[in-house]
């Protein structure tokens, strides 16, 4: 008789497997490969005190680059680049942030259904796509792309406009 109900529990199983991974859809699904045979940068957050946050505004300000295709950041202030605490943000910008347009409008539309606000760690990757998503605008000279990059930067603008309004 237990023989019977294995294979119907093994079915069971499977299926609420299969539902509960739907329904915990990752926005940055690439935040939870291991990179760099590392394990702590799993999932990586760079901001996690005031002092990151600080840091994360100076590199900006400094001029940080987000390259596309090459997967590089860059930094023109050495001794920013430098810092241990930086390989945190270059992990998340060369491995994380979605870089080809189609994986931003997917990204995009995640974004504007979502109901619940973001994460910690899924607005800090949201920021750092809109950064460089203006950044590969400001590169781009055909007209059909640029709309389409345009259009990239509004949805990801209004994505944190609406998760820092109050609820």
């Amino acid at each position: 008789m237990t023989q019977c109900w294995a294979p119907l529990i093994v079915v069971y199983l499977s299926i609420y497997l299969a539902a509960t991974q739907h329904h915990r859809k990752a926005l940055y699904p690439s935040a939870y490969r291991i990179k760099r045979e590392t394990y702590s940068l799993l999932n990586p957050t760079f901001q996690r005190s005031v002092e990151d946050v600080n840091l994360l505004f100076e590199i900006l300000l400094a001029g940080m680059q987000i390259q596309g295709v090459e997967n590089t950041m860059l930094i023109p202030d050495e001794e920013l680049a430098s810092l241990r605490s930086v390989e945190k943000l270059e992990v998340i910008c060369d491995d994380i942030v979605p870089k080809r347009l189609s994986d931003i409008r997917r990204l995009t539309a995640e974004l504007a259904q979502r109901r619940q606000p973001l994460s910690q760690q899924d607005f800090e990757r949201t920021v750092l796509t809109l950064v460089y998503t203006t950044q590969t605008l400001a590169r781009v000279s055909n007209q059909h792309q640029r709309e389409s990059w345009t259009d990239a930067v509004i949805q990801l603008f209004r994505a944190i406009q609406k998760d820092l309004r109050p609820s």
